[in-house]
């Protein structure tokens, strides 16, 4: 999901390389995607676009139908779509908080839930959620975001746990700062104080991020399931 740009773009394009094939979604930027897909074509691989709004169940199973009837069962399933704030705690609205917990956190859940059964039957899946180090240390001012990302590292755990027994192993990935358009409108001065605070003194990129994704996908990862692997750089650390 959100596998136009970014981080999602670059992982897809990572499993097409290994392999896959692929299905991008987006829910209104078409161009990037369909740049994504002819980006994959190029290389001899087999990719779709499908237009989706993931935060509504009735467009996830519209969705996953399609995708199942064109490309066949969904094997690897990354959860990424999702929308950042930056405001301070006067700001964090009702609306913003539902939003952000919609996009970031429901719209897990909904994908999940329309793939799992499938997953269950072939006793076969692979999911990756796209946390944040958000959810692992305070964030003042992304109330919500950090809120939504801490929640998808519950659900990781959880999914992890009720599905091992199908041999379906989910995993999360709490990236740091990376350099994607979400941060477009954090100030030089903001990102300065991330990279003087990170041990690798630079700011990720989604190439860091797509390789992991590759890792808790292939079967390299087979004994790993239920965790969440922190790319940052070592600005954040787990015990």
């Amino acid at each position: 999901t959100g596998g136009g740009r970014g981080i999602g773009k670059q992982i897809a394009l990572r499993l097409a390389e290994a392999g896959a094939v692929v299905a991008i979604n987006y829910r209104s930027n078409s161009t990037a995607a369909e740049e994504t897909v002819q980006q994959i074509r190029a290389t001899g691989a087999q990719a779709i676009a499908i237009a989706a709004d993931v935060t509504y169940g009735v467009d996830v199973n519209r969705m996953v139908a399609t995708i199942s009837s064109e490309l066949g069962p969904i094997d690897l399933l990354v959860n990424n779509a999702g929308i950042y704030d930056l405001v301070p705690h006067n700001e964090t609205t009702e609306e913003l908080w539902h939003a952000t917990i919609q996009s970031n956190l429901t719209s897990a859940y909904l994908v999940t839930w329309a793939i799992k059964d499938s997953m269950i039957e072939r006793r076969f899946g692979r999911i990756v959620n796209i946390a944040s180090v958000a959810g692992l240390d305070p964030r003042p001012m992304s109330i919500a975001y950090s809120a939504s990302k801490a929640g998808l590292i519950g659900l990781t755990k959880s999914v992890a746990s009720a599905l091992a027994e199908y041999e379906i192993r989910c995993n999360a990935i709490a990236p740091g700062l990376i350099q994607t358009e979400m941060i477009d409108g954090v100030e030089q001065s903001t990102i300065d104080t991330l990279i003087a605070a990170t041990p690798l003194g630079r700011i990720g990129t989604p190439h860091d991020v797509a390789d992991v994704a590759l890792f808790l996908l292939s079967d390299q990862s087979r004994f790993t399931t239920g965790q969440t692997i922190v790319t940052s750089g070592g600005r954040v650390m787990l015990p």
